[in-house]
């Protein structure tokens, strides 16, 4: 089917990279894999950073205006050119969806959104009027997505067990992180490059460097390593941003030849540098699942993370990796230095890692329930219009 899709955080032709757009991409790319037509309906942010009433009229204004002339369009095509169903990807109160729901009430077709998050506490705060149309948006949706299971909870509360919402586990293309038939190879290219020993255990963080939260989970990491006394390990650092001198400051008391920035580097210098080392260790601090996380385990990685927001769900505690508490810097350096001093439960956990990453995270798996989802969808909308009423109507 022809599916109209929408990222008003962040659209997929975005020049900065981020975990949204990469998303937003994969998205698309798992609904084609199941043979549909997909199309970017709009390129139109909705994303208000600071909550100034005045911004977010503004945002409406745009986000209406925009909605009326892409209806207009469609409705001027022949039906079997125009899209059979809308789907957006990450709606909530900073960046409301102000264009789907009236496409998709204005085409008479589904209505699916994936990733949205309900705020019941932003209902009279500075995005009173961005809450008011997310929540207006999720009530009208005919399904909804759920990466991050931490959403749940607020969804529930506001649509009941109507069955609506579906689990949508985040997933990558696993075949860009096969595992290479030389490890040593490539290992030996990164020594060389990055200055790192052979016979050192290898720990990796790739993140972007920016306020907030990635900054404290940087802070985080450096207070955790200070307290590791086997003095065999090499963290390299990839990533950069606003925050890039806070940063370095963080590791700034460690020897030069034990934390390496390797800066910014392109997403196709990634896999070899994951299959490379030993641990990816990164305290997720905020994250809601983190796809360097799971990037990592697809190239046979076995993670350390801190358990915020959906990030349990890419880690089986134990098994492909260690989950400490969110904030804990003791327990988060104890993991480390448990898996710095057990080569064989690396192997073991690397193996592990990549076998749950096939099974569970692939986007074979998320094409077809995606597919699921919005086959469903249409089969519903037909039987809700035939009935008289939609989601969220009185």
């Amino acid at each position: 089917m022809h599916i109209a899709f929408y990222a008003p955080l962040k659209p997929p032709t975005h020049p900065h990279p981020s975990g949204d757009r990469r998303m937003a991409r994969l998205l698309m790319a798992a609904l084609k894999r199941a043979g549909h037509e997909v199309t970017l309906a709009s390129r139109l942010r909705s994303y208000d950073r600071a909550g100034e009433a005045l911004s977010q009229a503004r945002i409406m204004a745009r986000g209406q205006a925009a909605a009326r002339r892409l209806l207009a369009r469609y409705q001027a095509l022949p039906r079997a050119e125009r899209p059979a169903l809308w789907f957006t990807y990450h709606s909530y109160y900073k960046a409301p969806d102000w264009l789907g729901p009236s496409v998709a009430d204005g085409l008479g077709i589904p209505y699916v959104v994936a990733e949205a998050s309900h705020a019941p506490k932003r209902a009279g705060g500075l995005w009173r009027q961005g809450h008011a149309a997310s929540e207006a948006a999720i009530r009208r949706a005919d399904a909804i997505m759920v990466l991050n299971p931490a959403d749940c909870g607020c969804l529930m509360a506001l649509l009941g067990g109507d069955g609506r919402l579906h689990a949508l586990p985040p997933f990558l293309d696993a075949a860009a992180y096969a595992p290479p038939p030389s490890r040593a190879a490539l290992r030996a290219a990164s020594a060389r490059r990055y200055s790192l020993g052979p016979d050192r255990v290898w720990l990796l963080s790739v993140a972007m460097m920016r306020a907030a939260e990635k900054l404290e989970s940087y802070r985080l990491l450096a207070s955790a390593l200070a307290r590791i006394a086997d003095p065999s390990w090499q963290l390299l650092i990839v990533g950069g941003g606003a925050a890039e001198v806070q940063v370095r400051a963080a590791f700034a008391d460690f020897a030069s030849d034990r934390v390496v920035f390797a800066g910014i580097l392109a997403p196709d210098r990634l896999p070899a540098l994951y299959a490379g080392a030993d641990i990816f260790a990164w305290p997720a601090v905020g994250e809601a699942y983190g796809m360097a996380l799971l990037e990592a385990q697809a190239s046979g990685l076995p993670a350390v993370a801190g358990a915020y927001g959906g990030v349990g769900q890419l880690i089986a505690d134990g098994r492909t990796g260690f989950l400490t508490p969110p904030g804990d810097v003791a327990a988060f350096a104890a993991a480390l230095a448990e898996l710095i001093a057990q080569p064989a439960r690396r192997v073991a956990m690397a193996a592990a890692a990549r076998a749950r990453v096939l099974e569970v995270h692939d986007i074979g798996t998320a094409s077809r329930l995606l597919d699921d989802v919005v086959r469903q969808a249409v089969v519903r909308q037909v039987v809700t219009h035939q009935g008289g009423k939609r989601h969220g109507s009185a």
